[in-house]
């Protein structure tokens, strides 16, 4: 069975369904005091939308953000 964490020092773990309500990342290991908005993160799934080019995804969901903890 392939993991769905990588990284050690910093480490990312995702989770969720595919197909379900949403699917998630949680990260450890992360600077304390670094700055982080949904809006940096938007910025960057913009550039990788589906449908932008042959290389992305045919898919038609939108990707949203939602920072949900750990940023104060």
């Amino acid at each position: 069975m392939a993991s769905n964490s990588f990284g050690s020092i910093f480490r990312m773990t995702t989770w969720g369904e595919s197909h379900g309500k949403a699917i998630g990342v949680t990260i450890d290991g992360c600077p304390a005091g670094l700055a982080i908005s949904e809006e940096e993160i938007r910025e960057a799934l913009v550039r990788r939308r589906p449908g932008n080019n042959s290389y992305t995804s045919p898919r038609k969901e939108e990707d949203k953000a939602e920072i949900l903890s750990g940023v104060f």
